[in-house]
C-alpha cells in the first residue's frame, strides 16, 4: 500500500529519473542510489579519533572504487573527525565525488549535542566544513532543524535559519540548501522561499514517520535520504534487522537482511539515495550490494505490513 502510494506520487518525475534509474539528482548533481555516511568513522558516540584509522581511510578509498560518488558527512562528527579522513582518503576529490554536510549542531567538550542554529553559527558551520574539507564550495548542505520550530518565535527562527541557507548558497558557499529533520510543513514553506535539493528525514523498515515528507519530496523532484536506514546508530539497529518478515524475506531471496532492508528502502520511490555507514569494508561491499537485490509483489508486500517499532 506505501509502495504504489508512493510511485503514483513520483509519476510527475518519471521522465527525470528515466534517463539514468540508477541515480538521484540531487539539484544538478547525479548521486548514486547507494552513497555513504561517514558517521560511523569517528570513535564511540561519533566522537574522538577512529578506533582503527587506517581501516576507516580504507573503507572510504574503498566505497570510492566501488563507484560511491556522494559522501554524506558534518564537521561536528568527531568534532573535525570525519572530514580529515575523508580528505587524507580521498584528496583530490574525483570530479563526479559529491560531498555533502550539515549544520546546526555542536559538541561540547564531554562529546554532548548541543544547537547551533542561529544564522552566524550556521555560517561558522559551513565555513569550518569548507576548511576541514579543502574544498571552496560543498555541493549541499543541510539544515539541521530542532524539533518544534514550525509556528510563533520558533517559526520565525526557521524562516531566519533558512534566509541564512539561501545566502550561503547564493555567495556560492553550497550549491544548493537541503534540510534535516523536517515536517510537511517546514518542506512546504522551505519551498515557498527557494528550491531544496535533498531532504534528510530517519525512514526504515520500523520508522515510517516522514512517509508523507517523502511523497511530497517525491511529488517535487527533491532527493529523499533516509538517515538511519537500518535502525538508529545508537542502538536501535537490531530492531530492524531482528524482524521476523525481514529474515522470511531474506532467507527466501538469499540475501542478508541488511541488503533486503536497503532494497526494500531503494523502491519506495526513484528519488530515494542511501547512505548506510560502517567502518567495515565486509560491510561496505554488502551495503553496496543491495542494489542487486530483487523484490517481488509478495516479499514487498510482507516487508510493507510491519508493524512499525
Amino acid at each position: 500500500m506505501i509502495v504504489g502510494l508512493l510511485v503514483k506520487a513520483g509519476a510527475s518525475s518519471d521522465l527525470r529519473y528515466g534517463r539514468d534509474m540508477d541515480n538521484v539528482w540531487m539539484g544538478e548533481f547525479p548521486i548514486g542510489r547507494i552513497g555513504f555516511g561517514a558517521m560511523q568513522l569517528p570513535g564511540p558516540g561519533v566522537f574522538g579519533p577512529p578506533r582503527d584509522r587506517e581501516a576507516a581511510l580504507r573503507v572510504l578509498r574503498t566505497a570510492v572504487e566501488l563507484g560511491v560518488n556522494h559522501i554524506d558527512t558534518a564537521q561536528y562528527y568527531g568534532p573535525d573527525v570525519s572530514n580529515e579522513l575523508i580528505h587524507e582518503a580521498l584528496w583530490p576529490y574525483p570530479p563526479d565525488l559529491v560531498l555533502v554536510s550539515k549544520v546546526g549542531a555542536r559538541r561540547d567538550d564531554a562529546g554532548g549535542w548541543l544547537p547551533a542554529h542561529t544564522p552566524p553559527e550556521l555560517r561558522a558551520g559551513v565555513e569550518e566544513n569548507l576548511r576541514s574539507l579543502d574544498v571552496e564550495r560543498l555541493h549541499a548542505v543541510n539544515l539541521r532543524v530542532m524539533p518544534g520550530a514550525t509556528s510563533g518565535a520558533e517559526g520565525a527562527q526557521f524562516a531566519e535559519q533558512l534566509q541564512a541557507m539561501i545566502e550561503l548558497r547564493d555567495e556560492g558557499l553550497i550549491g544548493g540548501v537541503g534540510l534535516s529533520n523536517v515536517s510537511v510543513e517546514q518542506l512546504e514553506f522551505a519551498l515557498q522561499q527557494t528550491p531544496i535539493v535533498c531532504v534528510q528525514n530517519s525512514m526504515n523498515l520500523l520508522d515510517r514517520t516522514s512517509v508523507d515528507v517523502l511523497e511530497l519530496c517525491t511529488r517535487s523532484d527533491i532527493a529523499f535520504v533516509p538517515f538511519f536506514p537500518l535502525g538508529s546508530g545508537f542502538g536501535e539497529e537490531n530492531k530492524v534487522l531482528s524482524s521476523t518478515e525481514l529474515r522470511s524475506v531474506a532467507e527466501s531471496v538469499g540475501a542478508p537482511p541488511t541488503q533486503v532492508a536497503l532494497a526494500w528502502l531503494l523502491g519506495l520511490a526513484p528519488n530515494i539515495a542511501l547512505i548506510p555507514g560502517t567502518s567495515s569494508v565486509e560491510h561496505l561491499r554488502e551495503n553496496i550490494g543491495s542494489l542487486t537485490v530483487g523484490l517481488d509483489a509478495a516479499s514487498r508486500a510482507l516487508l510493507d505490513s510491519v508493524a512499525a517499532g
